[in-house]
């Protein structure tokens, strides 16, 4: 008869019920995958096409008319910061792990825009960012007009912000200061990237660089304004590429 009071009793049962439930969260986890794999891929594309469309153009649509215009209207590149298109495939750039290695080695996507599938009218470029807040990663994306100087739109998200203050980058208005913003100087001619300003309800409409701020939340908006000055220096030498085809 077994001693359940054994240490060899007690060894084995504890090993023999790892195995079990490992085995079934694994099996678990494999089940659930695609579908946690499609979840973060419909997420992408909402935020990919909010950014260069906004909301209210496609706050109404079902998750398949999103992936559909995705499709139709949507070109992914991959490039280098010299600008160089690279023939990686998009869906394998991960732009976190790109985010932990130095700069000037980073793969950047970039997602063109057009009016509809016949691809024949560029109507904006969206870039991702990355970037740390006061607790945890922020990321998002900024969207360009055609003329790749103006803002038409940025969709930014978190981790772990403070909600209230540093998580309302994630609200609509907050979002929506930046739009007809520029990232071009029009005196000098240089980029020039928005920023958030310090205080909130001032009105910087007369200035295409600055952006009002958020009260109590000074480093997440330092992390924005940071995370765009980042990443939107990156892609200069494709922007001006492109202006230059253009």
């Amino acid at each position: 008869m077994l001693n359940k009071n054994s240490n060899n009793y007690i060894i084995t049962y504890a090993v023999i019920m790892t195995l079990v439930f490992g085995s079934v969260l694994a099996v678990v986890a494999m089940v659930l995958k695609p579908k946690q794999d499609m979840e973060v891929l419909l997420e992408k594309q909402n935020f990919i096409l909010k950014a260069a469309l906004g909301e209210k153009a496609i706050g109404s649509m079902s998750d398949k008319e999103i992936t559909t215009l995705y499709d139709e209207t949507v070109v992914a590149q991959v490039i280098k910061s010299t600008g160089k298109v690279l023939e990686t495939e998009e869906a394998s750039v991960n732009v976190f792990k790109e985010y932990k290695k130095p700069k000037d080695t980073r793969e950047l996507p970039v997602y063109i825009i057009y009016e509809n599938k016949d691809k024949s009218k560029i109507i904006s470029y969206v870039f991702p960012v990355y970037g740390k807040g006061l607790w945890d990663f922020i990321w998002g994306y900024v969207a360009l007009e055609s003329d790749l100087e103006t803002i038409s739109g940025v969709v930014f998200d978190h981790k772990g912000e403070t909600p209230g203050l540093g998580a309302r980058i994630t609200d609509a208005e907050v979002q929506g200061r930046f739009k007809g913003k520029k990232i071009v100087d029009t005196l000098s001619g240089e980029m020039s990237i928005p920023y958030f300003e310090k205080g909130e309800g001032n009105d910087y409409s007369n200035n295409p660089q600055q952006v009002d701020g958020l009260s109590g939340a000074t480093i997440t908006a330092k992390g924005v304004s940071s995370m765009l000055d980042s990443y939107l220096t990156l892609y200069k030498p494709f922007i001006l590429a492109q202006k230059n085809e253009y």
